[in-house]
């Protein structure tokens, strides 16, 4: 039996105590963007939040992408969330190999040239990183300007978030 199917299983026994009150629409407070990194699976307890207020989107990289951009504008604009947390963490498996190496990678391996993804959002800095993707998200017009977007870094060893400033902010403080 495979995993799935044993995912499966389990689903028919637990569903008999699925509290039926989740089941009302959505009404998050606040969306985060965070890495599919299976050790932040957990990261909402650790924020002291409850389930309900938060709409999680999850990529490999913690990338702000088309696809998490369209997840923002729904969450924001259709949902009412009113903040966005981008949440990166030290350790990341998109740390380990640039675009290129994963693209000769898989072309070695399959014997073909991939057409998508264009890009794989490799990194080496991980506090840059997650600059950018504030930065991205910040720079789309169709995330209103009074939705705060703060960005982290999640530490896997020790559970705690230091926040990234903006760049216009780490600027500023090496000015000074």
């Amino acid at each position: 039996m495979s995993l799935i199917d044993d995912a499966i299983s389990a689903n028919s026994a637990l569903a008999a105590s699925y509290d039926s009150s989740h089941s009302g629409r959505p009404a998050p407070k606040v969306a985060i963007v965070t890495c599919a990194d299976p050790r932040l699976s957990g990261i909402v307890p650790l924020l002291g939040l409850a389930d309900a207020d938060v709409d999680m989107i999850r990529n490999v990289g913690s990338v702000i992408d088309d696809d998490s951009v369209r997840s923002l504008v729904i969450s924001t604009r259709v949902l009412g969330t009113r903040e966005i947390m981008i949440i990166n963490h030290n350790e990341c498996g998109v740390t380990t190999f640039t675009d290129d190496e994963l693209q000769q990678r898989l072309r070695d391996e399959t014997g073909m040239s991939p057409i998508a993804p264009s890009r794989f959002y490799s990194f080496t800095d991980t506090e840059q990183n997650t600059r950018e993707q504030m930065q991205k998200a910040r720079s789309h017009p169709w995330i209103a300007a009074e939705v705060p977007v703060r960005g982290f870094v999640f530490d896997v060893h020790t559970g705690l978030l230091s926040e990234v400033m903006p760049l216009e902010a780490a600027v500023a403080a090496r000015v000074h």
